[in-house]
């Protein structure tokens, strides 16, 4: 792949190789072969029939290899199961690098995203939920590890690519996020002891498997010998089940958007109920922490649980910022105001602005955008702010550097919005909504609703459609996240002098119509 990132005007690999986190996960299962590595519905895995798992999984990636040189993209699909992890191991064992495709999107986004990561087929172990997709799938699975030559483990350069993320992008198609071993490494490392993960841990598998948080759930768990925990009942949306499941499951760390949080809190605290005892971390993120939530969760019987806020981008490789903000080791006063973002972990460098633009550099930096050399060159930029010219990566986020180091957000300075912890650029809903044949114009933005950020599409429609139409035709081509909550029809946009639409206008414009759900 060295030749694909150089023609995408990204760095090439260095030759040196080093260990990395394939070398981790094997020294773990050395070192508890016969303990539950993952359990699933309660049923267990060990340590060692995982690693054989893998093995096999390796085996079938490295067989699909077409370069010699370096790692190919493997693009595989992905559900809530241990699937998942002998995809991510097997292919990182590979050599090759892990392009996750979720099983439950619209079958129009799975068919997008294997386009833009140039995919000419996916990956699918045998028996895991697939769904619908336009490529051929091919099964893991079978006597593969005799066939294959290459049995020995693979220790890559510390430069290839480790895995490939999109993310929302700004010209109404998602961007491809390359991250290399050594920043995947280097982070994975860091969060294990951020998190203060020990074998007696027992990690829950919440996120979504096409973004990076759930990296940080099941990384770190499985390099520091804990237990990764997949539970249908975690993704029922009943609160009542998710707390009867965490305390069944005896979980100890949970990684949850901060917005589910929010609406966590508000059913423990409504109700009187407890969160299970075997609990000891709560890791949130994704957007800012209501200050009522953040009183009620101190106000109950939750002070020996660290409520880690966390603050990070995929293009720096899952969490680069972070702070406690309850718990025993709490140091920050969140009684008025917003709660911070959090301090810079040791690996990662970061620096703040003129304007107030967040900037991070260090080994947590992805490797750039596949594809597209000049959007890296402009958001990875090479710049001297005081330690000699240094890659950074400009996150647009507008932030104020308060006491400790500790960052607080002041918003952003584009219309980027983070919705249940997923980051969404509303030009890529536009472009949707305006391919709709009776969608003249569309202009989408994030609003703040009940604590909770959602999206507002405003459209300027032609006769015979209505919101539910629209809002199903987004669905069938876009994740949930990406589906406004609200469509207000409106009869025109509003622009500026210069000619670009003018959000906070058309806004007031639809408010003082009073129109929402009404036809064109």
């Amino acid at each position: 792949m060295s030749a694909d990132l150089a023609n995408a005007g990204l760095p090439v690999p260095a030759d040196d190789a080093v260990d990395d986190v394939v070398a981790d996960f094997v020294a773990a299962v050395g070192d508890r072969r016969r303990d539950c590595a993952v359990v699933h519905d309660g049923a267990a895995v060990t340590y060692g029939d995982l690693a054989a798992r893998v093995e096999v999984a390796a085996a079938h990636y490295r067989l699909h290899r077409t370069g010699s040189d370096a790692a190919d993209l493997v693009g595989v699909l992905v559900s809530h199961t241990p699937a998942v992890v002998e995809h991510l191991l097997g292919v990182l064992q590979a050599g090759a690098t892990y392009c996750p495709i979720d099983a439950t999107l619209p079958a129009a986004r799975k068919n997008a995203l294997a386009a833009v990561l140039g995919l000419d087929r996916l990956h699918a172990i045998a028996g895991d939920p697939r769904g619908a997709t336009n490529l051929p799938v091919e099964v893991v699975g079978g006597d593969l590890v005799a066939a294959c030559p290459e049995r020995t483990l693979n220790v890559p350069r510390p430069g290839d690519a480790a895995y490939v993320l999109c993310t929302s992008g700004s010209t109404g198609t998602p961007k491809a996020v390359v991250v290399s071993r050594q920043s995947l490494t280097t982070t994975v490392r860091a969060l294990r002891s951020v998190f203060a993960l020990r074998p007696e841990d027992r990690v829950l598998q919440f996120a979504s498997l096409g973004w990076d948080t759930c990296l940080e759930e099941i990384l770190p768990a499985l390099t520091s010998g804990a237990t990764l925990v997949f539970d249908d009942e975690a993704h029922t949306r009943s609160f009542p089940r998710f707390v009867r499941m965490l305390s069944h499951r005896r979980v100890t760390v949970v990684d949850l958007p901060t917005a589910f949080w929010h609406e966590l809190v508000l059913y423990l605290y409504e109700h009187g109920i407890e969160l299970p005892n075997c609990v000891r971390l709560v890791v949130i993120g994704g957007e800012r922490v209501d200050p009522t939530r953040l009183r009620q969760w101190r106000e109950m019987a939750t002070a020996h649980v660290r409520l880690l806020n966390t603050y990070g981008c995929t293009e720096t490789t899952m969490i680069t910022h972070a702070v406690e903000l309850a718990g025993p080791h709490a140091d920050v006063d969140c009684a008025t105001g917003d709660a911070p973002l959090g301090r810079a972990l040791p690996h990662v460098v970061d620096h703040v602005t003129g304007d107030g633009e967040l900037l991070v550099s260090g080994a947590c930096l992805a490797t750039g955008y596949l594809g597209l050399t000049d959007r890296t060159a402009t958001d990875f930029e090479v710049a001297d702010h005081g330690t000699g010219p240094t890659r950074w990566f400009h996150t647009g986020d507008i932030v104020t550097r308060g006491d400790g180091g500790l960052l607080h957000p002041r918003g952003r300075r584009d219309d980027q919005v983070k919705v249940l912890g997923v980051r969404v650029d509303p030009a890529e809903v536009e472009a949707e909504l305006t391919a709709h044949p009776a969608v003249a114009a569309a202009v989408v933005m994030g609003e703040r609703r009940l604590g909770q950020m959602s999206l507002h599409a405003y459209v300027v429609a032609t006769a015979g459609v209505t919101p539910a139409e629209l809002k199903g035709s987004l669905r069938a081509r876009l994740p949930h996240q990406f589906v406004p909550a609200r469509v207000t029809f409106v009869p025109a946009l509003q622009y500026t002098s210069s000619g670009k639409v003018d959000r906070a206008a058309t806004q007031r414009a639809a408010t003082t119509e009073e129109n929402e759900g009404a036809r064109p």
